[in-house]
């Protein structure tokens, strides 16, 4: 065997993704999913910000009018207040939550579908050696992971700053509003940086998924050693595979020899298909089928109706619609007996014209 057959060079089969998916290994990016979380975050409290703060605003109000503790050094007293604070706060977050979790959930879906597996989390006595751990952590992929993080953090800074400067007139000029005024313009301008420093986020992410897709299918890879001893597993061994087919048409041209000899008339297309038919009138309710075959077998069937003295019929889509209909053994369909009748009724002619000349 060549030395380059154990070399990681083929592309995993379906079956290997297959595999490594059941083991949990997918190609998946935590920055993505977190960037699209973010994203939501920002956009939903946005939306729905002035709400939740308006909510927040009238349950401290009320905690301040003492409306749900008449006597705060009471503990029932302290006992509602903690029950009608957290309350009104579960109530204003519930729409920035709910919309973070389905985010979130979408997310993650739309990198590894659904997927559920306890594999990853079955204890391996690999993981717990001490020089495997620091050999992993001084390993080209941590590096590669490190310089990326790196990266990534240079490129938000970078972002950050230019929208910072892009901004900076307005950020003076809030020194020379009025509180409320001034904290509306400051929302804005952190707004539109969160967006924009999220988009990037996101930009980032999807690169990132695509590398782990890449590495993934690299980390995949087979060499054709492995690929060959696959198809043998799903497959089986060719030379069985070939053994089983020569058998396999031994015992059809066995059946063919003894089955033809017996048939009424043959229907060919001419040459592609052919179909040997038989029909007995007292002991049959229609005729049937007996043999069939195509191209090599379809040969073999001709000849032995010559060698037969067999009449054969060239009729192309009945031969054709008879080969792939009705199975051996199996009686014709009823839209098929007029053009079967007219062909053993010129059969009987020719065998009584025979007969008659002998």
């Amino acid at each position: 065997m060549a030395e380059n057959d154990f070399e990681k060079t083929e592309a995993p089969t379906p079956r290997r993704l297959q595999e490594a998916r059941r083991d949990g290994n997918v190609a998946r990016s935590a920055d993505l999913t977190a960037a699209c979380v973010l994203l939501a975050g920002i956009i939903l409290l946005f939306i729905f910000g002035e709400q939740v703060f308006g909510n927040l605003k009238r349950s401290i109000e009320q905690l301040l009018d003492a409306t749900y503790a008449g006597n705060l050094t009471r503990t029932d007293d302290l006992g509602a207040i903690a029950v009608f604070w957290s309350r009104a706060t579960a109530m204003s977050l519930i729409p920035l939550l709910l919309g973070i979790f389905a985010v979130a959930l979408v997310a993650t879906l739309s990198q590894v579908g659904f997927l559920v597996t306890v594999k990853p989390l079955a204890p391996r006595l690999d993981k717990l050696s001490p020089f495997k751990g620091f050999r992993n952590l001084f390993s080209a992929r941590s590096g590669g992971r490190l310089a990326m993080s790196l990266l990534k953090i240079m490129i938000i800074a970078v972002v950050a700053a230019l929208a910072i400067f892009g901004d900076l007139d307005r950020v003076i000029h809030l020194a020379e509003l009025q509180t409320r005024p001034a904290m509306v313009a400051a929302t804005g301008l952190i707004f539109s940086l969160s967006l924009k420093l999220a988009a990037v986020l996101i930009v980032l992410a999807l690169i990132d998924f695509a590398f782990q897709r890449w590495q993934r299918q690299r980390e995949l890879r087979m060499s054709k050693h492995d690929v060959k001893q696959e198809m043998k597993q799903f497959e089986g061994d060719p030379l069985v595979k070939q053994r089983r087919v020569r058998v396999a048409r031994q015992l059809a041209l066995q059946r063919i020899a003894s089955a033809v000899p017996k048939a009424d008339v043959v229907v060919t297309n001419p040459t592609h298909f052919a179909v040997a038919l038989q029909y007995d009138s007292q002991a049959m309710r229609a005729p049937r089928v007996i043999a069939k075959g195509a191209d090599f077998m379809a040969m073999r069937i001709r000849q032995i109706a010559v060698l037969n003295d067999l009449p054969i019929v060239e009729r192309k889509p009945l031969a054709q619609a008879l080969y792939r209909g009705v199975e051996i053994g199996q009686d014709i369909p009823p839209e098929h007996y007029a053009a079967v009748a007219e062909i053993l009724a010129y059969v009987y002619r020719l065998n009584g014209q025979a007969a008659a000349v002998a």
